[in-house]
């Protein structure tokens, strides 16, 4: 039966003292558990456990150490430095939310947290020591680790004792000063956390680069330019294909600029001419049949020190390219109907999917406005030029649709994902984002499989019996008449093959509202 005595031995300071202390326990027949030496100023503090035998005279083993040269103090201590420290860092491992497991370079369990247990299904149980092979749910890929290796928010899902849990793993190994591997960690982070924290972050309203999805040559390239001229005041053009994020391109620039105002976006195609410069340059009252008594501030003013983001700009009449370049130019304003200037201090930001420079030699586009507006030009690059981001936007798709739709996480399988690596993308980003949406929906299994990747035409062809139209019919039936006979057959066939009406709703691509006013108009015709 082995009996310990854990000590507190205090020197004067001098060479020797542990081999000393290491000599007197050998000849006493007592063996070292624990031995740490501290040097304060002229002193040596050991710490150390002495493990004897049950027979073991403790009293006359102190008599002795009291022997030793430079002693000072002896006194018994009831826990060790090195029993406080690691009960400190447990208590901090057991505050995390996340799982913590680290092992050495045996592959032992050198640490485990509170959460790593619940998740591994070893709950009231001590594992540290234990070889990683013998826990039942333990992921052997942290062993691999230990060659060099490394993981990152690998999606793994676990059936434990204390339920379904479903995390991402990102493990690493753990090197000495020398550079060895003595270990490896593994960090888990719980799912349903993280669709909570996305529930708190996502509605911030700003934008960053850092939002920005993808690592992409062409993508890093375009961030890298706009990240320079962020701060500076240059007018920036933004070019590229529809739905390639030009608008998220030009509030990144915003938050990341610091400018004291509001990002305020305009889509220069979605309004007419003359509300389209009521809406920029505002009115005085009365200036117009309609106009508001007091008259309205233009967006340029409402901008401030802010952004104005002026989308599809190629669509500006070539009337109002005139006032704009003006205001570029003077950097004043005169609203509709009035006589005063009124300074405004926006930042001007402009998007396009058009080529402006052909459009300036066909006399579409004033040649004055396209060279003050493209000072600093950003090609938003299409997602055919991005084939290593699919990927990524598709996990961070999925992850943001089963948060909102409340469904467990979902992955696509490897022919899904092919099948998208091999699509152009005409519709780029949105077409993806849409597309990724639709599966997500119509699946009801963890892994999306390729049947439910529906691409172009395929979207047409999913729903089946689409009903036939002869040319004689054509003639004789009126437009709004067929329009409504096919919209009723494809509300009819997308409620058979989704859960709900919201889910419907999504896939037929219009709003939830839309599709109830859509049930009530209808009612009983439905099929």
């Amino acid at each position: 039966m082995k009996s310990n005595l854990k000590l507190q031995l205090i020197f004067t300071d001098r060479v020797g003292i542990a081999a000393d202390v290491a000599s007197l326990l050998s000849r006493q027949g007592v063996n070292i558990a624990f031995f740490e030496m501290d040097v304060r100023a002229d002193q040596a503090i050991i710490y150390l456990d002495a493990e004897g035998s049950q027979d073991t005279d403790w009293e006359f083993f102190l008599d002795q150490l009291r022997t030793l040269a430079d002693l000072k103090e002896v006194s018994t201590i009831e826990t060790l430095p090195q029993e406080e420290r690691a009960k400190r860092l447990q208590v901090a491992l057991d505050s995390i939310g996340d799982g913590i497991l680290g092992i050495d370079s045996q592959g032992n369990v050198a640490i485990i947290n509170r959460v790593a247990k619940h998740i591994l299904g070893c709950d009231g149980r001590e594992v540290t020591g234990t070889n990683i092979r013998e826990l039942d749910q333990a992921d052997q890929r942290l062993e691999k680790c230990l060659t060099g290796e490394s993981f990152t928010n690998v999606k793994k899902n676990l059936i434990a004792p204390g339920g379904r849990f479903q995390f991402l793993a990102t493990g690493k190994p753990i090197r000495d000063a020398a550079g060895r591997i003595v270990g490896a960690v593994e960090i888990m982070k719980d799912m349903e956390e993280l669709k909570e924290l996305s529930t708190v972050v996502a509605p911030s309203g700003q934008f960053s680069f850092s939002d920005m999805i993808g690592r992409s040559p062409a993508l890093t390239e375009a961030i890298t330019f706009a990240q320079k001229i962020a701060r500076t005041d240059a007018v920036v053009s933004i070019y590229g294909e529809s739905g390639t994020g030009k608008e998220l391109f030009a509030s990144a620039i915003h938050t990341e600029s610091g400018r004291n105002g509001p990002f305020v976006p305009i889509n220069c195609a979605a309004l007419p001419e003359n509300l389209l410069e009521s809406e920029l340059f505002g009115y005085v009252g009365g200036a117009f049949s309609g106009a508001q008594k007091d008259g309205k501030a233009g967006l340029f003013e409402v901008a401030g020190k802010g952004t104005l983001f002026l989308d599809e700009i190629a669509e500006m009449p070539l009337p109002l390219q005139a006032k704009m370049l003006r205001v570029l130019q003077e950097k004043k304003v005169r609203r509709i109907g009035g006589s005063k200037e009124i300074p405004v201090n926006a930042r001007i930001i402009t998007a396009t999917n058009k080529n402006l420079a052909e459009m300036v030699e066909k006399k579409l586009f004033r040649e004055d406005l396209y060279y003050r507006i493209c000072v600093f030009p950003i090609y938003a690059p299409p997602l055919r030029e991005r084939q290593e981001d699919i990927s990524l936007l598709v996990e961070h798709f999925l992850f943001h649709l089963n948060s909102r739709l409340e469904k467990n996480w979902q992955s696509l399988a490897p022919e899904a994902m092919e099948k998208l690596l091999r699509y152009p993308w005409p519709g780029n980003i949105r077409e993806l984002k849409n597309v990724i949406e639709r599966a997500a929906i119509l699946s009801d299994s963890p892994r999306i499989e390729s049947e439910y990747i529906l691409l172009g035409k395929e979207v047409g062809r999913a729903i089946q019996g689409t009903p036939e139209i002869d040319t004689g019919e054509l003639a004789t039936t009126p437009l709004p008449t067929l329009i409504e006979r096919w919209e009723k057959h494809y509300i009819s066939a997308a409620l058979k093959q989704t859960r709900s009406k919201r889910q419907a709703a999504r896939f037929l691509g219009i709003t939830h509202t839309a599709l109830i006013n859509r049930l009530k108009k209808y009612g009983p015709d439905l099929d």
